[in-house]
Parts: C-alpha cells; structure tokens; sequence
C-alpha cells in the first residue's frame, strides 16, 4: 500500500489550515512581547546589580528567539521531515 497526504479528503480542510495559520501568527506575538519584556528584566537586573533577574532575562530572550524560529521554520520542518519519511523504503 501507498497512502499519501490527501489534500481534498475531509472537509474543512482550508478552515483548519486557516486557524493553523492564525495560531502561529498569535505565537509570534506572544514571542516578541516575551522577548521585550525579557530585555526589559535583562536590562533592569544589569543596572540594579542583580546578577538573578539579568540571568533569567537573558534565558528569556534566547527562548523566545528560540520559539520565534521554531515557528517560524515550522512548515518548513514538517515538510521536510514528511519528505525524509515518505523516501523511507
């Protein structure tokens, strides 16, 4: 057998590709307003000398780079990796 991704099979399909595109668009939101306000606590624990609040500042700035990428890639990552599955024999 060869079943492959049926596009036009269930119906509702453009209505969840639609949301779909909606919640990543609300992800990259909540990822910039988590990476303002981790400079913000970055840049208040340097000035203040509190080497506990300017750390988890920086943490919050990668992760939020790190979750803005990974939405930002997520197509394409699915894509790719239906692609590597899909040659597996």
């Amino acid at each position: 057998m060869d079943i492959k991704p049926n596009t036009s099979g269930l119906p509702g399909l453009d209505a969840l590709e639609t949301i779909v595109g909606g919640l990543l668009a609300f992800g990259l939101v909540a990822a910039v307003a988590g990476i303002a306000l981790s400079a913000v606590a970055w840049a208040i624990g340097s000035h203040s000398s509190n080497p506990h609040v300017a750390g988890k500042g920086k943490s919050g700035v990668l992760v939020a780079a790190g979750a803005a990428m990974l939405l930002g890639a997520a197509s394409t990552l699915v894509t790719f990796f239906n692609n590597a599955g899909a040659g597996i024999r």
